[in-house]
């Protein structure tokens, strides 16, 4: 597998290391309403941009409503040559529920 699917508390523990990636890839009306902090809401207009600043070489967590979406995304960052890339299970859903 290209990717892999971490738990709300595996996510929490990668963001303590020093450049972690992390996004967001819920529409940006739930963006907005409520995300994790120091998320990027990535979209269509901001991925490549994205892709080009992000240190590949460190960990990118994404995460969508409820986790599902997120592992396309995983997928697509690894293939990238993000050597790193994490979906986390239940997504913001679960974030919330363990963490706000």
């Amino acid at each position: 597998m290209s990717y892999k699917c971490i738990s709300v508390d595996e996510a929490e523990a990668l963001l303590k290391i020093e450049g972690a990636t992390l996004l967001d890839i819920r529409d940006p009306a739930s963006f907005a309403n409520g995300s994790i902090d120091n998320a990027i809401n990535l979209n269509n207009e901001n991925v490549e941009q994205v892709i080009e600043r992000a240190d590949k070489e460190k960990p990118v967590i994404i995460y969508c409503y409820h986790g599902n979406s997120s592992k396309n995304a995983a997928d697509y960052f690894f293939h990238q040559g993000f050597t790193d890339s994490y979906s986390v299970d239940g997504g913001y859903q679960q974030w919330a529920l363990t963490r706000l």
